[in-house]
């Protein structure tokens, strides 16, 4: 019968305990460490003005700390608790006294394995003058008993080593008594499953079992199924689905938005300072206030979440001061989320193939991150530093005449007006064109590709591209031959040379922002997306230097299905900066397969004509195609001539 003990000490336990703690700990910390150590971002790249360069500054000292000063999060408090008991319990295993140790006479006599019996038998005295009962008396720290069990142990270590029975139980069965009974560990302490302590083992495991894991999966899995693939809630989609048509404008999509903030947010009801940011905005805009409420909330009935994150929203819009620090955090986290929000809103609307609301949700980026009044003109100087509306950035044809308008006047912002200026980003295409992979036709069905080659290009650097007639055969080969490659990529941008991010002109942006535009190919004449928009980004700084300073992008579609001429619009929106938005129109020839066939014969044809005696030149014969004659070796001209008469002899006899 097995006799079962507990593990008194916990050892067991314990050491259950660290392996599970470290399975967990260790990918998790070296991930930790692994974005810690890594390379911060280079921030020094980018809009030198001193809004952009302090705004950077700030992002700076929010980022992470480094190994010497780390920044103490949930997480990184979570991990060094986790160590904190990995190491206790190391501890305590390591300092735990062995309960179960293999039985060793000569361990317990203190001799080497080596020893003769004499030595033993002289060594036993020795240890028996020493640690007899009668020799020893007790103190503080030992006790009688605990003096005899130790010479017990001695003396049953001598018999097992000089006995004959005794030493051939001690091999046999690893005990100087012969077979023990079977002893089944319990690697738990003994007081878990006491009878007084059951209500309170039995209340642990309901919570953990019947509450707490229960809970975490139900989590899990609901709050899966609340959220769409673009992170949103499913309430938020809904809304969003509902909110706009195909003609839907600017405040459409900004009530759109709004209406999000009623899932989105779960904010506490700390209003101090929110009403006096409403009437700020009351006073700017008037019944456009109104309007906008009663988008978000038909009847103007505006209130709660809604009203708070639409406040928040309106008071970056106009460049509100706001005193209230938790106010601003608020702010900040929304207006971090507000892209997330608005991608979503374009999946809905692009799937839907409408073109205006489409548009206007791009545009509406872009007035997020300028702080700028949506649905309002903008010249591109009113984004300069210093400059809030068109009323304090008087009109010019571009940038660089509005600069040199400045300078005329010695305005005393010219220095920062520059400054981000010279940072300004302006999409130049250099060529797009359609492609079909293998085919110089486009044909119904088929594979389209819009190859589109862009680059930046600085609006105070004047930048002159060289003409392509500057390039040598060789560079439009090589040309060519990378476009092929490209176009059979599974990538929708080419790659390039890693560079260091060149931050874009947004000081009110509470993050970094790169610059990006959207590639739309459209039908403007019916108000409908033709490929859904491509999203593109580390477009390259123009360089008259290089052969090829810019960046292939490639949208990929199927042909319509009948043949024609198609005329399209290709749109280039920006989602940083407001009013930087271009068009071009362009063409898609869709041919019959047949002109394909036959363009296909012709170049056979141009390479070589079919032999006489094969069955290409007996159909191109037929035909009435040339075809090459092929003569025999063996043939003479006594049997040319032959032939030649017997031909004529055949003609005569046909004119009879």
């Amino acid at each position: 019968m097995a006799n079962y003990h507990y593990d008194e000490a916990g050892n067991m336990a314990a050491y259950f305990i660290i392996s599970v703690l470290v399975i967990i700990l260790l990918p998790v910390t070296l991930s930790s460490l692994a974005s810690v150590s890594s390379k911060p971002l280079e921030l020094d790249n980018g809009c030198q003005c001193t809004p952009c360069v302090q705004r950077r500054a700030d992002v700076r000292r929010r980022q992470r700390g480094s190994l010497l000063s780390p920044k103490f999060t949930r997480k990184a408090l979570l991990i060094i608790a986790g160590w904190i008991a990995v190491a206790y319990l190391s501890y305590k295993v390591a300092h735990a006294e062995l309960e179960n140790k293999v039985y060793n006479p000569f361990e317990i006599l203190g001799i080497s394995t080596g020893a003769t019996e004499k030595e033993i038998k002289s060594h036993f005295k020795k240890l028996s003058r020493v640690y007899h009962p009668d020799k020893v008396k007790a103190s503080i720290n030992e006790t009688v008993e605990d003096i005899a069990n130790r010479f017990v142990d001695i003396t049953k270590a001598y018999k097992s080593l000089t006995d004959e029975t005794i030493r051939r139980n001690w091999e046999l069965f690893g005990h100087p008594d012969g077979r023990q009974e079977v002893s089944m560990g319990i690697a738990l302490p003994k007081w878990i499953i006491e009878g007084k302590n059951n209500i309170w083992v039995l209340g642990v495991y309901g919570i953990l079992f019947g509450g707490a894991l229960p809970t975490l999966v139900g989590r899990w899995w609901f709050g899966n199924r609340q959220k769409t693939k673009d992170g949103i809630n499913a309430k938020t989609a809904a809304a969003f689905f509902m909110a706009l048509t195909d003609n839907s404008g600017m405040k459409e999509v900004v009530g759109a938005l709004g209406k999000a903030y009623r899932w989105e947010t779960t904010w506490a009801g700390n209003t101090t300072g929110l009403d006096e940011l409403e009437r700020q905005i009351d006073e700017k805009m008037g019944d456009q206030w109104k309007e906008v409420k009663d988008l978000v909330a038909p009847g103007g009935k505006c209130e709660g979440t809604e009203q708070r994150a639409l406040v928040l929203l309106y008071a970056h819009f106009l460049r509100l001061k706001i005193n209230n620090e938790a106010l601003k955090q608020e702010q900040a986290k929304l207006l971090l989320q507000a892209p997330m929000l608005l991608n979503a809103l374009l999946g809905i609307s692009a799937a839907r193939s409408w073109l205006s609301p489409s548009l206007m949700v791009m545009r509406l980026h872009a007035y997020v991150m300028q702080a700028l009044l949506p649905g309002k003109t903008v010249a591109p100087q009113a984004q300069l530093p210093g400059f809030h509306d068109d009323a304090d950035a008087p009109e010019a044809k571009d940038l660089a005449s509005f600069i040199s308008h400045l300078e005329d006047k010695g305005d005393d912002r010219i220095t920062e007006a520059r400054k981000a200026a010279e940072g300004w980003s302006q999409l130049d295409v250099v060529d797009m064109s359609f492609k079909v992979i293998g085919e110089s036709l486009v044909t119904p069905s088929s594979i389209v590709f819009l190859l589109v080659k862009l680059r930046i290009r600085r609006p105070l650097q004047g930048d002159a591209p060289s003409p392509a007639s500057e390039k040598t055969a060789k560079a439009l080969r090589e040309e060519k031959e990378k476009d092929e490659k490209f176009l059979n990529s599974r990538k929708d941008a080419e790659d390039i040379d890693d560079a260091a991010p060149a931050w874009a002109h947004a000081p009110h942006w509470p993050g970094l922002r790169k610059p990006g535009w959207w590639l739309v190919l459209a039908d403007d004449k019916s108000n409908r997306i033709v490929v859904p928009p491509l999203k593109i980004s580390d477009v390259p700084a123009s360089s008259p230097g290089k052969e090829r300073d810019y960046r292939c992008y490639k949208l990929q579609f199927q042909a319509p299905p009948n043949v024609g001429l198609f005329t399209w619009r290709v749109y280039f929106v920006s989602d940083t900066l407001v009013g930087e938005e271009s068009f071009r129109d362009i063409s898609l020839k869709i041919d019959d397969i047949s002109a394909l066939n036959a363009e296909e014969q012709t170049a056979e044809d141009e390479i070589s004509d079919p032999e006489e005696d094969t069955l290409a030149g007996q159909m191109a014969a037929m035909r009435g195609g040339s075809v090459k004659r092929t003569l025999a070796p063996e043939e003479s001209e006594d049997e040319s001539s032959t032939d030649e008469e017997q031909q004529d002899g055949d003609d005569s006899s046909d004119s009879d």
